[in-house]
């Protein structure tokens, strides 16, 4: 849906300015060609853009878009094939502040149609597909180059041989949540320890700052999903905490909210069902065993099942008493984050 460079151009080079003219005449040629948006954001592209986002070891942000997107287009999106797609799909790129590297350092060794020609030399793309060009992809990037291997590796020298993303499902997160992998310490791939929960970002951020977070520790900060926050702002603020005090290695981060691109450390968003709509995640307790394991696509809370069913009797839900108009309609009308966090229908 973006011209070459949309994604990767510096907001100060000229070339910025010569591409949004660009597009705007793009827009014109489209009416003119009678090529619509479902045309191009179709199933297949949709699978790409995912396979993309594995090879770039992007944002978990994708995956509230994308299901959201999806929606809308009228394809179903499955969280289960995030999974199968990031078993075949390599890391190549490691950008700031995962790695060492910076998106103008992406843009100067091809952008991501550099990228995209990488990948579909494994055959993981569908080239045949519509693009805003007017152009199939496989046109599109017939003729990019890879002009440092340094910044966007080859298949045979990738960070790793899966994508940057892992949805996880357990007892914890039935419906499912999501980590960048690719930014999760090799020693925070497996990880089990006590929880520390909290009812808001504010109270995780004092905890983080006041030292009550230890090594070891699974920081639990719940109600700030889609319905729950309301809205799910982003979580940048505890996961920055967190590396400050030199914890990325050693603390996870559990939520139902959502995180920035600037994610590092194991992360763990997106918990669903979301705590406001009785998701597991609302019966967590301090000092709860929770147990992750990225590879295995597994996160569990050790508590019975009988143990469980007893705190939903006995621990109420706890829902914002002064949201009102318009927010309150969207509260009582939103998914959680598994689905986009879209407005049911």
């Amino acid at each position: 849906m973006g011209l070459c460079g949309n994604g990767t151009i510096p907001a100060v080079y000229s070339a910025r300015i010569e591409l949004a003219k660009h597009a705007g005449m793009q827009v014109m040629e489209l009416v003119r060609k009678n090529i619509r948006p479902r045309d191009i954001m179709t199933a297949a592209a949709i699978r790409n853009a995912i396979t993309a986002d594995m090879a770039l070891g992007c944002s978990t942000n994708s995956m509230l878009h994308l299901p959201a997107i999806a929606n809308e287009c009228g394809v179903e999106f499955d969280l289960e094939e995030v999974n199968r797609i990031s078993e075949q799909t390599p890391n190549l790129c490691h950008l700031a502040p995962a790695g060492p590297t910076y998106m103008e350092d992406l843009n100067e060794a091809g952008g991501v149609y550099a990228v995209l020609k990488e990948i579909a030399s494994l055959g993981l793309l569908d080239t045949t597909v519509m693009t805003c060009t007017g152009k199939t992809l496989g046109e599109n990037i017939a003729n990019a180059t890879n002009r440092d291997t340094s910044v966007i590796r080859t298949p045979e020298n990738a960070y790793s041989k899966t994508g940057g993303i892992a949805v996880l499902k357990g007892n914890l997160a039935p419906d499912g949540c999501v980590v960048k992998r690719s930014a999760v310490a090799p020693e925070m791939l497996v990880h089990e320890g006590p929880a520390k929960v909290y009812e808001s970002e504010e109270e995780a951020i004092a905890a983080i700052y006041a030292g009550k977070i230890v090594k070891g520790d699974v920081v639990v900060i719940r109600y700030e999903g889609p319905s729950g926050g309301p809205g799910m702002r982003e979580m940048l603020s505890p996961t920055s905490a967190i590396a400050g005090m030199g914890l990325d290695k050693d603390v996870a981060l559990i939520t139902d909210g959502r995180f920035s691109g600037a994610t590092r450390g194991a992360s763990i968003g997106h918990v669903s069902p979301e705590a406001v709509s009785g998701g597991p995640i609302a019966y967590v307790q301090d000092g709860d065993i929770i147990s992750i394991n990225i590879p295995a696509y597994r996160i569990e809370l050790k508590v019975s099942p009988e143990e469980l069913e007893r705190r939903r009797t006995e621990m109420p839900i706890k829902r914002k008493e002064n949201i009102t108009g318009y927010l309150k309609r969207y509260a009582a009308m939103v998914s959680s984050a598994d689905k986009g966090a879209i407005i049911n229908r």
